[in-house]
């Protein structure tokens, strides 16, 4: 799953003490394992062999630059949702052609660094300039018939031809929560079946965007393969019919959204994702003209991150005890957010304690229910409830697992606390990729004022 485990009772990231690696690093802050990234990609590069799609890894997940260089460095292309997200792209050294751009607001300026005459991308570097090759992405995953429009105008105006796959909603409950579901009708996302051959029709033929890809993308997480086939199933339906209207599809984005372990063996293996979905694509893989992209994050990510944090007080009131620690929902919204559910335990424990698996209610004697929260003022900040815990005292280190995913990513400066560190571990060498914020750093951009001419 991991290369987080306990050696001794002291919880190790590869082959570095966590305990050792906190006091010189303070908390709270985000360990990164390089050997679980390369891990997880490896295993869903195999497991989908068979049809050789394009994994771009999803920039929003874990964007640290040193991150996603070590997965690009791996042969991952990045999916990316924003124009801050293609410049952590760039940053990172992925080849143009293997970035994937979606998002659902995409801006004028944005579209048109895309397309590579932006600041980032450079003037004259057009995805697809009309008699040569340019610096821009490959594919726009297109969300509605004004951002299409929007885009192959800009495309027009600079002179280039740029691709699009159109994201379309398959109508498919991923069961899970309703924050993150996005392929069922009701969603701000794509367009509905019936509404894409409506669209296939109107701009299937535009020159300056070419209309020759479909994009999936029904959830996250989602912890079985079932919604995975009725989407893929309704989907070729889609391509074979569009087809028999003379217009054909070359490339399916399947998207991502499978289910990290956030719970020990709580979700399935890439081989089983890629054991229900593998088999309705074969016949059209290489040979059968159809090219296929899956945009993986928090199967990829998630276990490879931990977030530090120390205890500050232990309180009870009422019945209950507090266990108050220096992150909370400014540093990992997830709980807060989604009701979601993280593994949280001493770094440091005795034998008796070594957790088995990481469950809500480890088999284990002498553990006591506590809430896990964080030093902000909302009642909803916390990072476990009820949570059975070995004994704490103020300064013990604790680790929140399965952070590595939307954990850094989603974090703020609430309360005006600064940002925390990230760290990234390679066998026995740790070191910071992004450096803890300070109360200068917050308020560097409120220093001086700028007159607006009105």
């Amino acid at each position: 799953m991991d290369f987080f485990s306990y050696q001794d009772g002291r919880l190790a990231c590869e082959g570095v003490d966590l305990a050792s690696l906190a006091t010189r690093t303070g908390t709270p802050t985000y360990v990164y394992s390089a050997s679980t990234l390369a891990l997880h990609y490896d295993r869903l590069a195999a497991a989908f062999r068979e049809i050789d799609p394009l994994i771009c890894f999803s920039v929003k997940s874990c964007p640290n630059v040193h991150v996603l260089r070590t997965l690009v460095q791996r042969g991952s292309g990045l999916d990316v949702v924003s124009g801050g997200e293609l410049h952590r792209a760039r940053l990172a050294g992925c080849p143009m052609e293997k970035v994937v751009y979606a998002g659902v607001g995409k801006t004028d300026e944005e579209i048109r660094d895309a397309l590579g005459f932006g600041a980032g991308g450079g003037a004259g570097g057009g995805a697809r300039s009309e008699g040569e090759g340019g610096r821009g992405v490959p594919i726009f995953n297109i969300e509605s018939e004004p951002e299409f429009q929007t885009i192959a105008g800009i495309a027009r105006s600079l002179g280039v031809t740029a691709t699009a796959a159109l994201r379309v909603n398959p109508d498919v409950d991923p069961k899970t929560h309703a924050y993150t579901t996005t392929g069922k009708k009701e969603t701000k996302f794509g367009v509905d079946l019936e509404r894409a051959r409506a669209f296939f029709r109107r701009f299937g033929h535009e020159k300056h965007l070419r209309l020759t890809g479909i994009h999936l993308h029904i959830g996250s997480p989602v912890s079985e393969t079932e919604p995975y086939v009725q989407a893929v199933t309704r989907t070729l339906e889609l391509i074979d019919d569009l087809a028999r209207e003379g217009m054909k599809i070359d490339t399916l984005d399947l998207g991502g959204g499978f289910a990290a372990d956030y719970q020990t063996g709580a979700s399935p293996a890439a081989a089983d994702y890629a054991a229900a979905i593998v088999p309705l694509l074969r016949s059209r893989a290489g040979e059968g003209g159809l090219r296929f992209i899956l945009e993986p994050g928090r199967s990829i990510a998630a276990n490879a991150g931990v977030l530090l944090t120390r205890v500050l007080y232990v309180k009870e009131s009422g019945r209950r005890k507090f266990i108050v620690c220096d992150a909370g929902m400014n540093t990992l919204i997830r709980p807060a957010l989604y009701g979601s559910f993280h593994f949280v335990w001493p770094v440091t424990v005795a034998d008796a304690h070594v957790p088995p698996a990481r469950t809500e209610r480890p088999p284990l004697e002498g553990l006591e229910p506590c809430d896990v929260v964080g030093p902000l003022c909302e009642s909803g900040d916390f990072l476990a409830k009820d949570r059975p815990l070995p004994p704490v005292a103020r300064g013990d280190l604790l680790a929140v697992f399965g952070a590595g995913a939307y954990g850094m990513s989603m974090a703020s400066r609430y309360n005006s606390h600064p940002l925390p560190a990230e760290v990234l571990v390679e066998n026995d060498r740790a070191r910071i990729i992004r450096r803890r914020e300070t109360y200068a750093d917050l308020t560097r951009h409120e220093e001086g004022t700028q007159e607006v001419p009105v």
